[in-house]
């Protein structure tokens, strides 16, 4: 697949990430020639120096041969226009846009993309995406992942078993036996697989368990993780992320304080102005005398959402040994990764993972309601839907003959939750929730285009 990505800052080095651990065949175009060499160094890619909406460069790569082109610069009209000179020019057939204006974002203008308007396929606020996910994390404190399904009937959780964790040693199938808990991915010691029957969950694994919504806080409890209410929240750094996190919990009569730590005197004032009930501390944030007046050793939870990954590391060591309960930090890259152990109570999010979830459903080419990408090789999660025209309809699971690293981890179906046997018989209208790790990409894709 030829991609062009235009955008070499932390969005498009984020999705350049994820998609070049495919055969992909991607060019990066940046008007910042040292943003460009970086990723080069970094990545096996093409680039090219020069604006993305320039008709000339799009031509100079070759973009009439491209399969979908990706515009995330941070300047939403260049984008939006780099998507009507693909369309107009080159007739690519899938364009994505970032963009990040309230403006454009607005429900009221979703008639403006259109092939008759804006020729753009979907709209992504990479940003919005990464607060929306810290939030979800927000909610299931004690999980490393959360990753809602069917319209949020289930949820599937990752969470890391520690020393305490009561069902050390017990096998899958009598966890799910006895607990009705459904795990589907043990991680054990980096390496990622399908929980079988026999399997026993050690010390130090982590686990992907596909949970109905109002068993959650049962099933943490099951597996010794205590779910403390956020009450007092230190966000670190003042950007686009903090703001749309602030915005809905300020509103949540669940949260008592929220602050913002930002050395900025102008985006600290701006946030001031925008939000009512959350605090903006103006500083530097590693500093003694700021920390103390964001009163980090009250605070349930801290998140370090700056540009900077060593920074947001630093700040979540600095609110651990503070007293913080549970920190997230988010990175763009793995470089610093030995500054902070991950566990339940230390979570690292992806840019990337986070940023390429919000575009999986133009990317791949199977009939998919939402999806999302799980930790770095393990894969991605998908909704398929089985439409009256399916091929699928009729078939029991094992007639479908998913390859081997993939597989059905329940079937929604007229509002209940199914965990399908091989000869459970797929219906019209169902929504299978479908594991596929990066092998398995392609045949899976083809059994769940029709």
């Amino acid at each position: 697949m030829k991609i062009i990505i235009g955008g070499a800052g932390n969005v498009g080095r984020s999705i350049v990430d994820y998609l070049s651990q495919a055969s992909n065949e991607i060019i990066v175009v940046d008007i910042n020639k040292e943003k460009l060499d970086n990723i080069q160094k970094e990545f096996d890619v093409q680039t090219m120096l020069g604006s993305i909406s320039h008709p000339g460069i799009q031509e100079k790569i070759g973009t009439k041969n491209a399969n979908i082109l990706i515009a995330v610069t941070d300047n939403d009209e260049v984008n939006l226009i780099a998507c009507q000179v693909a369309h107009t020019l080159f007739q690519v057939p899938k364009k994505i846009a970032r963009v990040e204006s309230e403006y454009f974002l607005n429900p009221l203008w979703n008639t403006l993309y259109s092939d008759k308007n804006l020729p753009v396929d979907l709209v992504i606020s990479p940003d919005i995406e990464i607060a929306k996910y810290i939030l979800n994390l927000l909610e299931v404190p004690g999980t490393s992942a959360v990753f809602p399904l069917v319209d949020g009937e289930l949820y599937l959780l990752g969470i890391k078993c520690l020393k305490n964790c009561p069902l050390l040693n017990t096998e899958v199938k009598e966890i799910k036996k006895y607990y009705n808990s459904h795990i589907i991915y043990i991680v054990r010691e980096n390496k990622f697989f399908f929980a079988r029957p026999y399997e026993t969950i050690h010390i130090d694994d982590e686990i992907f368990i596909l949970v109905e919504k109002d068993r959650i806080f049962d099933t943490l409890h099951d597996f010794g993780q205590s779910t403390k209410s956020t009450e007092n929240l230190v966000i670190f750094g003042g950007n686009s992320i903090s703001y749309y996190m602030a915005s809905i919990l300020e509103k949540d009569d669940t949260v008592a304080n929220c602050k913002i730590i930002e050395n900025d005197t102008k985006v600290a004032q701006d946030l001031a102005e925008s939000l009512n009930d959350v605090q903006i501390i103006k500083g530097e944030m590693m500093s003694d005398v700021i920390l103390d007046e964001a009163e980090i050793r009250n605070a349930d939870i801290s998140v370090a959402v700056t540009d900077n990954d060593k920074d947001n590391l630093l700040a979540s060591m600095v609110a651990k040994k503070s007293g913080v309960h549970y920190t997230l930090s988010l990175i763009n890259s793995r470089t610093f990764d030995n500054l902070i152990e991950e566990t339940n109570e230390n979570v690292i999010i992806e840019r990337s993972q986070v940023t390429t979830s919000a575009m999986l459903q133009d990317l791949r080419k199977a009939k998919i309601n939402n999806a999302y990408c799980l930790k770095r090789g393990m894969g991605e999660v998908w909704e398929v839907r089985i439409d009256k025209d399916s091929m699928n309809s009729g078939k029991t699971v094992d007639e479908l003959d998913l390859p081997e690293k993939s597989k059905i981890g329940a079937i929604y179906r007229e509002k209940e939750i199914i965990y399908p046997k091989i000869n459970d018989v797929i219906e019209e209208g169902d929504i299978l929730v479908v594991f596929v790790s990066p092998q398995a990409m392609t045949k899976t894709e083809e059994i769940f285009r029709i």
